[in-house]
């Protein structure tokens, strides 16, 4: 086991330090896989739009280690929010309300930000380390299937990318995107993908 920890420790290290350079990192989430790079880092957050040639802010979501983390780049957001994402028992991405602190072109004209807080080792081990919400965008093609495996990622964005996540770091993925729930400042709710 000691060997293990040593191996994602070091693995966490490499990805988070590409992060702070700027670059993008191919990396396993408890979904599928995601391409990932600094969320407050607008020329980073321009490259994966020009890897997956889109320009969809609504693709992009971020993950944070915690509710504590979360709140740090969303200031409106409702309380029960946080105590739907505590109940829930599968992968959940809240879109809230009074995005803050993150690159400018991560955020849709409503203001909003997409926020996940991960079941992953990896994950949770790289947001702890590297101090900042990571984006998560789906590892495809704008319009092409989400890849639950790394294997099924196009050439492409595996070029296109700085750094890739050793596949034995993967875990359990659940192979398919999060649900996604909507909240007003309010707590009015929209579920927008169960």
């Amino acid at each position: 086991m000691q060997k293990n920890d040593n191996a994602l420790r070091a693995e966490i290290d490499a990805a988070a330090e590409v992060l702070r350079k700027g670059g993008l990192i191919l990396y396993p989430t408890d979904t599928v896989w995601g391409i990932g790079c600094d969320a407050t880092n607008e020329e980073a957050v321009a490259r994966i739009y020009a890897l997956k040639r889109s320009q969809n802010k609504k693709s992009m979501l971020v993950l944070c280690a915690s509710a504590d983390m979360t709140v740090r780049y969303v200031d409106r957001a409702p309380r029960i929010a946080f105590e739907v994402q505590e109940l829930a028992t599968s992968p959940l991405t809240l879109i809230l309300p009074g995005a803050a602190g993150v690159a400018a072109n991560l955020i849709p004209e409503e203001g909003t930000l997409g926020v996940r807080i991960p079941d992953h080792a990896f994950c949770q081990g790289l947001l702890r380390r590297f101090g900042r919400p990571v984006v998560s965008t789906s590892a495809n093609i704008s319009g092409q299937p989400a890849p639950a495996r790394l294997p099924e990622i196009a050439r492409e964005i595996v070029d296109g990318v700085d750094y890739v996540v050793d596949p034995r770091f993967e875990g359990r993925p659940t192979g398919k995107p999060s649900s996604i729930i909507a909240f007003t400042e309010e707590g009015g709710v929209d579920i927008i993908r169960s």
